[in-house]
């Protein structure tokens, strides 16, 4: 069992940038594929950004391309997600999800088997 916890979230204004934390329970994060999800009320779980174990295969949506950076530290058991440039669009609560498989390039929520309880980012005026 592995248990993620998010933090890092919060009220920020448009233009504005915030750092998302995924801390894992267990020193197990250099073998999961690790992904970040968001949910905006009303509307499907979609897919953000996702790195390979090793950190060095990544892909984004292309809604965050540019302004979205993932990276891990895996001797810390811990995956990140830079936000900069937020829009009130990006609003949404924010999900750490971890594949224990280890698959390249996953980006639908069926390809997770473990995730966090998620944390709540609004860019808001």
């Amino acid at each position: 069992q592995v248990l993620l916890t998010e933090s890092g979230g919060g009220l920020v204004q448009p233009g504005g940038s915030l750092r998302l934390s995924c801390a894992a329970s267990r020193r197990a994060l250099s073998a999961y594929t690790m992904g970040w999800f968001r949910q905006a009320p009303g509307k499907e779980r979609e897919f953000v950004a996702t790195n390979n174990r090793g950190g060095g295969i990544t892909y984004y949506a292309d809604a965050v391309k540019g302004r979205f950076t993932i990276s891990r530290d895996n001797a810390r058991n811990t995956f990140y997600l830079q936000m900069d440039s937020l829009r009130p669009e990006d609003t949404a609560v924010y999900y750490c999800a971890a594949d224990p498989f280890g698959n390249v390039g996953a980006m639908t929520a069926s390809d997770y088997n473990y995730w966090g309880q998620g944390t709540q980012v609004t860019v808001s005026s």
